[in-house]
This record gives structure tokens, sequence and C-alpha cells, in this order.
């Protein structure tokens, strides 16, 4: 590409010295990125002031938090969804619902993967749509199994605006709905993010026990009903233990 901008490109250059080093001096990263002195010094300082590096005690650069935490966040992410996918492929042939894969981004559920081909109720849901956290079944089945000081600090600092004709904002409901879906292990919502749309959703955890993702299952609300909720829950149950397990997450 054409004009790229020199200081993102060469803290970049800077940023990549870490993959082959755990940690580096300064005039380490002076010779072997081939920048000058003054603009390594100025970078440097960008880089550490965001996040990017950390300066120990003994004056060695290294790779600080944020970094790692995008790094592990993608990492997840992607595993997430190669794992998932051949899994959610055989729900769908089974019962001919929608099946949908979200991930937590900051307040939100991000869906990262859908298949509803043999559906004949379109989802009026898409790859890269976000909804919040507290409304429908697969953003509440990440919300739903965070840390209770994470949903705690969430809830303080947000209003609940209403979606559908389903969707709960009402705090006390919603607190009670919680508490509701981390005692059963699943979330359901009806007509939460779209009128007469059902969903019944599961968390998905990392191999420290954290939740990463939620895999939910979705149709027109007519079929979310008595016994097809327990065969719908029992299929998600069994396919979000699998994932979580290739994820490396050992059940307690």
């Amino acid at each position: 590409m054409m004009n790229k901008n020199k200081t993102v490109v060469r803290s970049m250059d800077i940023l990549n010295l870490f993959i082959d080093h755990t940690e580096l001096s300064f005039h380490e990263i002076i010779k072997l990125s081939e920048i000058p002195k003054t603009s390594v010094y100025r970078m440097l300082q960008t880089l550490e002031e965001i996040g990017f590096i950390k300066k120990g005690a003994d004056d060695n650069y290294r790779l600080d938090m944020l970094f790692l935490k995008f790094g592990h966040l993608v990492s997840n992410r992607l595993d997430v969804r190669k794992i998932a996918y051949p899994i959610m492929q055989g729900i769908h042939k089974d019962f001919k619902e929608a099946v949908i894969l979200a991930i937590r981004d900051g307040k939100e559920a991000i869906y990262v993967e859908i298949i509803n081909e043999k559906q004949k109720v379109r989802i009026n849901t898409a790859i890269g749509h976000k909804s919040p956290l507290y409304v429908g079944a697969c953003p509440r089945a990440i919300f739903s199994f965070l840390p209770e000081y994470e949903i705690n600090v969430f809830l303080e600092s947000v209003e609940l605006e209403s979606y559908a004709e389903g969707t709960i904002t009402d705090m006390e409901k919603l607190f009670k709905r919680i508490k509701q879906e981390r005692q059963q292990g699943f979330s359901i919502s009806h007509s939460e993010l779209e009128n007469h749309i059902s969903a019944v959703a599961a968390p998905i955890y990392n191999h420290l026990g954290e939740v990463v993702a939620a895999m939910g299952i979705a149709g027109f609300e007519a079929n979310y009903q008595g016994g097809n909720i327990d065969i719908f829950v029992g299929e998600l149950l069994k396919a979000t233990i699998e994932i979580s397990r290739q994820l490396g997450y050992e059940q307690p």
C-alpha cells in the first residue's frame, strides 16, 4: 500500500521485535530496528503510555498486558469459531433451526457465526451484529455466567432499553432471570430482540474457566414451548460442553 503512516509502520517494526525476543534493552531495539535513536525513544514512550509495552526495573522492555490481552482475545475468537462451526452444522441439520455463535465485545455480544440455511423463518441477525449483553439468549448466556462483580458493575452503568415486546427492562426481573439462568446452566428468550422469535443458549468456557462465547438455537417462538425446549437444551449443552472441552476447560 502507498501512503503508509511512517510512525505507525516503525512502531509495528518495534513491536515485531518482541516476536523473537521476550525482552529488549533500549540499545538492542535501536540496533535491531535500525531506527534513529530519537525516534525509538519517542515511540517507546508512546507504546508504554498506551499499554503495549512496559519498561521493567532492569530498564528492559517487554510486552505489556494490553498487547497480550488483544492477542488472547484474537486467539480465543478464532479457536472458538473453528471448533464450533462443524458442531453448529450438525445441530442445524438435525433441527432446521438457526444456530448462532456469539462472543463478548465489552458491554455487548457480537455474533461471529450464524447458520440458518434450512430454517423457514428468517432471523434478522447477521455476522458482525451486536446486542447488549442483557438482551436475548446468546448475549445473556455470556452475561449471566460472568463473575457476579462484573454483572453488578455492568448493571450499575447501563440503562435498560427495549428492543422488542419481550425485552426485560425491569432491573429486578433481570436480576431474577440471571440468577435462574446461572442455576439452570442456560438462557432462554422470547421476543427480546425480535418479536415472535425465541432462542435458547448456553455458555462456552476456555481453559481458565472464563466465559468466552455462547451458542444458541433460535427460531419461530411456537417451536420453543414445552418439550421442544428440553430437546434443544439437551443438544445445546452437549455441544457447548464439547466446545469448552476442546478449548481446554475442565468441569469442576
